[in-house]
């Protein structure tokens, strides 16, 4: 019995490889010059937008989510992939869904293949088979692990040691579809959603300009997705309280997970608070935080090789480092000025004090 093919897998140095050798003259394949779709919406996708005109990509118009109510005075606002589609002069249909008119539109610009990165909606299958070679979407994590709208959060809920860009074959379910290549790197535990998503937008950018040669010629064979696969929903409020109750690497794991959205808090008093990224404290923990109980918070002697103290929070196992503090109506701040600044006993997490004893 014959094994099952793999997905085309890249180290991060022969990925590097491979985009360097593709020319400006294979990412136009034919007498048009507008060939490429490109559909997203956040941030993460506007920089992928830059990055892939930047590197000679034709891109024929852009498919966006409508406006939407931004900041305190829920101001209409284009999403950052309008604004980045605006600033590189870049036709943009604005849709929440692919309806029959969406698709008259897009289709218009003539061409071969969609790309899709967090465009926020799934494609019906009028619109995936309307174009000759279909349409790709970037994913941030090694399908099948982690299908769905948060794969970078929920792989560092799930204490993961990599996190992935890859460029699959779309298909109505979602995030089913073969997958055409991936890219593994490992994961720090002590970065944020955040600053990950980044570094994945770039590789994952690297990524998809490498493989539309092969894309646009309709060469490039996708590779069923195989085992068993783990769902990523978006994260909402509740899961972003952080209990100091659990042990230090959840602790963490959490707050790490939910920056910048939705973003890390526990309470202070009747305070709610946000917290900035955090790592486990690596030493042991000293008194009085080794006789103390999960939510305290004190200054601790550096674990690493600095020359200052660290800001530690108690957890049921062990403590956590807090980098930096916002209390509700204000600035974020440093953890340690944000200490420095109260008197008495330090507790989070929302719990009655009797019950801490």
């Amino acid at each position: 019995m014959t094994a099952a093919p793999s997905p085309r897998t890249y180290t991060l140095d022969e990925l590097h490889e491979a985009h360097a050798a593709v020319t400006r003259d294979q990412l136009i394949t034919g007498p048009r010059e507008g060939r490429v779709l490109f559909a997203g919406t956040p941030q993460i996708a506007a920089d992928c937008l830059h990055t892939l005109i930047a590197d000679g990509v034709a891109v024929a118009g852009v498919l966006t989510r409508p406006d939407a109510p931004v900041g305190r005075r829920r101001r209409l606002t284009p999403s950052p992939v309008a604004q980045a589609a605006d600033e590189l002069g870049l036709p943009v249909v604005k849709a929440d869904r692919i309806d029959q008119q969406t698709l008259a539109a897009i289709t218009a610009w003539d061409v071969d293949l969609g790309v899709v990165v967090a465009y926020g909606a799934l494609l019906p299958r009028t619109a995936l088979e309307a174009l000759p070679h279909g349409w790709v979407n970037l994913h941030y994590s090694a399908l099948p692990r982690h299908r769905g709208a948060a794969p970078v959060q929920h792989a560092i809920l799930a204490g993961d040691a990599t996190a992935a860009a890859t460029v699959f074959q779309l298909e109505t379910g979602m995030d089913t579809g073969p997958i055409h290549a991936v890219c593994e790197v490992p994961l720090s535990p002590e970065a944020s959603a955040g600053a990950v998503l980044q570094d994945l937008t770039r590789l994952g950018s690297t990524l998809l300009t490498t493989l539309l040669p092969e894309l646009l010629q309709g060469t490039s064979v996708p590779v069923p997705q195989r085992g068993e696969p783990t769902f990523a929903g978006k994260l909402g409020r509740e899961d972003a309280f952080i209990d100091p109750r659990q042990e230090a690497e959840a602790v963490a794991g959490r707050i790490n997970a939910t920056i910048p959205e939705p973003g890390a808090w526990t309470l202070h008093g009747e305070q709610r608070i946000k917290l900035g990224p955090a790592r486990v404290y690596e030493a042991e923990l000293p008194e009085p935080l080794s006789r103390a109980v999960p939510g305290d918070v004190a200054r601790a002697p550096t674990d690493r090789a600095a020359a200052h103290d660290v800001v530690v929070l108690r957890t049921a196992e062990g403590g956590v480092v807090l980098s930096a503090v916002q209390p509700a109506g204000k600035r974020m701040i440093s953890a340690a000025d944000w200490l420095r600044g109260l008197r008495g006993r330090v507790v989070l997490g929302g719990h009655d004090e009797e019950d801490q004893a």
